[in-house]
């Protein structure tokens, strides 16, 4: 393995503590996680979780950053549920919208229409109910017979074609009615989905935090560094797969802008829903972070995954997307050397880790 490939090799998790306070340009190679130190014997020392609830020595810590991280994900999975309604929501709020305008012109041309069938209709009244043709024959004056038969059928035509219209705009105004009460029984769906999505998130995120508020101060400290020593522990194992030995192209012009964005974020909280500007989810970052660039791509993980082009892991260059887990649920920028800028999940900051930090599902490519 040359220079390149041996320095990228070393990109963790920890980088990302290491530019928390300074933009992408801090690549440098870290020191992996420092390693766990025996516990001290005797006494409450013997326990890191001596006034934890269940939580005793690294097994048991171990099995509660587990816990927390299902938690996270299960709360980040239902985070893309409620992203996906409220945008599906909001549009067809809007065409409800359009639906409603449509009618209502459709009705101010339905009654402009009558009227004029109207005026019509009181025409005829007024010559007597005899049709053009009678009508003309008893004028006994062929300049004004010639005439009237021009302007009859100019008259009739236009009956004709006020009925026409009148006709077609019914049906029209049938057809938005239908369409906005279809578009209003989705609406209703979609909230419904949202507020189930929005119980689910709060529920999981109250559990997660309250197994972490019933650990100590220290062991809260080492819940972090056992983070990143799992993450580290991916990142090596794909690194050492090999993964970068084809992976050396360089960002085009829009990607480098959405690095950019996505980088300037760093350090700002995540909070599920949220796009900006003063906090982030995962793919709320990489959505608004593409839209910067000029590209507007779809606002959930999971649809960015199904809608935009797919990408061999080999073929990644600076601005693709890397999802994550087989549902799709978690998304990071790449922005080189092996790393990515994400937003991590509730109670950790917009940050760079390692690519392979996590299971990577696939890479997309939003300006393909």
């Amino acid at each position: 393995m040359n220079r390149r490939h041996s320095a990228a090799a070393a990109i963790t998790l920890v980088c990302a503590l290491a530019v928390l306070a300074a933009p992408v340009q801090a690549f440098a190679t870290p020191a992996p996680p420092a390693p766990e130190q025996p516990p001290k014997s005797g006494g409450a020392e013997n326990s890191e979780a001596s006034g934890t609830s269940g939580t005793s020595g690294k097994k048991n810590l171990e099995e509660v950053r587990a816990k927390i991280d299902d938690l996270y994900r299960k709360a980040g999975a239902a985070t893309d549920a409620y992203n996906l309604a409220e945008e599906r929501s909001k549009k067809q709020s809007g065409e409800i919208v359009k639906l409603a305008q449509a009618i209502v012109e459709g009705q101010a041309k339905i009654a402009e229409l009558k009227s004029r069938a109207g005026a019509q209709a009181r025409e005829q009244y007024r010559n007597a109910g005899l049709p053009p043709g009678a009508q003309l024959m008893l004028s006994g004056d062929p300049q004004l017979f010639l005439d009237g038969i021009s302007r009859a059928h100019q008259g009739q035509q236009a009956a004709k074609g006020v009925l026409g219209e009148l006709n077609r705009t019914q049906e029209d105004l049938e057809t938005y009615t239908q369409d906005a009460s279809t578009n209003w029984t989705k609406l209703e769906a979609s909230r419904v989905k949202q507020a189930k999505a929005k119980k689910k998130i709060n529920e999981q995120i109250a559990a997660a935090k309250k197994l972490e508020s019933r650990l100590e101060k220290k062991e809260r400290a080492r819940l972090l560094q056992l983070e990143q020593q799992a993450e580290y522990k991916s990142q090596t194992a794909w690194l050492s797969s090999g993964a970068l030995k084809e992976i050396n192209r360089g960002a085009s012009a829009s990607g480098k802008k959405a690095v950019a964005f996505a980088t300037s974020q760093i350090g700002k909280p995540y909070k599920w829903g949220a796009v900006g500007p003063a906090s982030y989810d995962c793919s709320g970052l990489t959505s608004q972070a593409w839209a910067a660039a000029g590209h507007p791509i779809p606002r959930t993980s999971q649809e960015q995954w199904r809608q935009l082009p797919h990408i061999a892991v080999k073929d990644m260059r600076p601005g693709d997307l890397v999802i994550y887990f087989g549902d799709a649920t978690h998304v990071g920028m790449y922005i080189g050397d092996g790393a990515i800028v994400h937003a991590p999940r509730p109670g950790r900051n917009v940050t760079i880790t390692g690519a392979g930090s996590m299971e990577i599902l696939g890479v997309v490519r939003p300006d393909k």
